[in-house]
């Protein structure tokens, strides 16, 4: 497929709990518009991914440096005129407002969905990450989902990810 930017839109964030297939869906939506790509764990600082290993759930006082440098890599990208795709569990809608500027209509959220047993089995079959399964519930209790005046895009996770990032791709189009 032909790398197809779409006009007007300078960065998407994936968002969702972990294990909602942001990372996935994500790569996917970059690579069929043949822009940069990054993971939101990629900006986490060491302690955060400790923290989370031992099965501790971030407070917002973690999670604002982490928030703040998605912010500023999506801001160098529109800055510059390009494109990006980015990751964020973005649960709460504060943090959606610092990591877009605030809703900017050139930073689209794309919100996978789905419910907490599907997402719960990903996550027990899932290997190599830091994120333990027991963190989800504190996910699903801490996420307020996009309000209309957000223009989130909301995405259920029930297909593959390819249709996944198709769908989303049609409607940002």
């Amino acid at each position: 497929m032909t790398a197809q930017p779409i006009p007007g839109i300078a960065a998407i964030v994936v968002m969702g709990v972990s294990g909602a297939g942001k990372s996935t869906v994500g790569r996917l939506i970059a690579a069929r518009l043949g822009c940069p790509f990054r993971d939101a764990d990629s900006f986490h600082p060491k302690a955060n991914i400790e923290k989370m290993s031992r099965g501790e759930p971030l407070t917002d006082e973690d999670r604002w440096p982490w928030l703040r440098a998605i912010a500023d890599w999506i801001a160098q990208h529109r800055a510059a005129g390009t494109t990006c795709v980015a990751t964020c569990s973005a649960l709460k809608r504060s943090y959606r407002d610092l990591v877009t500027a605030h809703q900017r209509h050139d930073v689209r959220l794309v919100y996978l969905k789905g419910d907490f047993e599907l997402i719960a089995a990903r996550l027990k079959a899932r290997t190599g990450h830091f994120m333990p399964p027991g963190l989800l519930r504190s996910q699903f209790e801490a996420l307020e989902q996009p309000a209309a005046d957000e223009h989130a895009i909301a995405v259920s996770i029930d297909a593959a990810p390819e249709e996944i990032a198709d769908r989303t791709l049609a409607v940002l189009r």
